[in-house]
């Protein structure tokens, strides 16, 4: 087996996996792990060996007491990096800006170079450079890879990729639609196609990635042409606790007038807005049991989030002329059978039909969704960053060789 380490590094935390590049999407990890809290007096690291559960509690001051003490636990049980023979760590790195469209073999100056995009990713690049640095460290022998979630969408059309403001500015400044969760939108749009049974050049789809972070992106021919994240995550739909797309001249009046700091307004529209900001929580299921107790801030929350995602279906649909799939995917897509099926009511004369008992399944790997008859196919396919990740990694580091 060819395994790959993946490495996903928050600020305060690690969540990695090891796992064959060449399995299954559905197949499990052979490893996978979380540590969080590092920093905090009250550490926690729980890992799954083989489909067994181990956990640990204790104080972690940093990334690479976290590693070290995962790899640790590993090693008792035969599959720590060094017993393994790991291909490849593969690095998810937030942004890639205009200097990144592909996977990169890390070396000191691809590091600096990512560290160099900070401003434009000042919550994610920093704790991507942390683990690449300790991961490094502690795994010197093996190559390191970044997998950008901006890659995907680096070679967005112009129409679809600049913004409407002096363009000078945005030179001298990085400002561009550059799109997230690119590394799953090109997983499943490669998906789609054999579930189609028709070849990837000929497939127009739209994928839409609805977790506590959602985007949709529209793709033709295995290419996106639009995605609605922009210059940062917080563009697009409504999420979890981001806002989403919002008139601009907001910020400058909440500034103005409210007297907020520019931190403030910050932190107010991405983590304390979206289906948060509007019901008080941001998990979906809670969401669901409040609108069922007839919580009214609950249903406008709802009702708002399906609203935006209706308004992204039907922009994309006339960007690319011809639908022949919409896909749903991450955790709201694949799960929540309801906001599947209000995205999509009352869409028959544009093709797209659900059917109700195909929807109402359990999620249980890639299914369609739609009727026999709808002309646009309607599908639920589990999305797996990770494997994709390693994938890229593997594919990258065994070609250097």
């Amino acid at each position: 087996m060819t395994y790959a380490l993946v490495l996903n590094s928050g600020s305060s935390s690690i969540k990695f996996q090891v796992l064959d590049s060449a399995a299954a999407a559905s197949d499990e990890p052979l490893v996978s792990g979380l540590v969080e809290q590092i920093g905090e007096p009250n550490g926690k690291l729980v890992i799954k060996i083989r489909g067994e559960k181990y956990t640990s509690e204790e104080s972690i001051p940093d990334h690479s007491a976290g590693l070290a003490k995962a790899f640790g636990i590993m090693a008792e049980h035969g599959v720590g990096p060094k017993d393994l023979d790991l291909t490849a760590v593969g690095h998810r790195v937030v942004h890639g800006g205009k200097v990144f469209s592909a996977p990169e073999i890390i070396n000191d100056q691809v590091v600096e170079m990512i560290r160099d995009l900070i401003p434009l990713a000042p919550l994610h690049n920093p704790a991507n450079v942390d683990g690449i640095e300790v991961a490094r460290e502690i795994l010197p022998d093996i190559p390191h890879v970044a997998v950008f979630d901006t890659g995907f969408f680096a070679d967005l059309p112009p129409a679809a990729a600049l913004y409407a403001i002096n363009g000078e500015v945005a030179g001298e400044n990085g400002v561009r639609r550059y799109g997230f969760h690119g590394t799953s939108h090109e997983f499943i749009s490669q998906q789609v196609p054999a579930l189609l049974g028709k070849d990837p050049s000929a497939v127009n789809q739209i994928v839409l990635h609805l977790g506590n972070g959602a985007s949709a992106s529209a793709v033709k021919g295995g290419h996106a042409i639009d995605t609605s994240m922009g210059m940062t995550p917080l563009a697009g739909l409504v999420m979890g606790t981001r806002c989403g797309d919002i008139d601009p001249g907001i910020i400058f009046h909440l500034y103005r007038t409210a007297g907020l700091s520019i931190d403030e307004i910050d932190t107010l529209l991405n983590k304390k807005s979206g289906i948060k900001g509007l019901s008080g929580v941001n998990d979906f299921r809670q969401l669901r049991e409040m609108i069922e107790n007839g919580d009214t801030d609950a249903w406008s929350a709802y009702n708002i989030y399906i609203h935006q995602l209706r308004r992204y279906i039907g922009s994309y649909m006339i960007a690319l002329g011809r639908v022949d799939a919409i896909t749903f995917t991450a955790g709201v897509g694949e799960n929540a059978k309801f906001v599947r099926e209000d995205a999509l009511a009352g869409l028959e004369m544009y093709g797209i039909q659900i059917d109700k008992d195909r929807n109402d399944l359990p999620n249980d790997g890639p299914r369609e969704i739609s009727t026999d008859e709808s002309a646009v196919k309607v599908f639920v396919v589990p999305t797996n960053e990770e494997l994709a990740i390693a994938q890229k990694a593997t594919a990258l580091a065994t070609a250097q060789v």
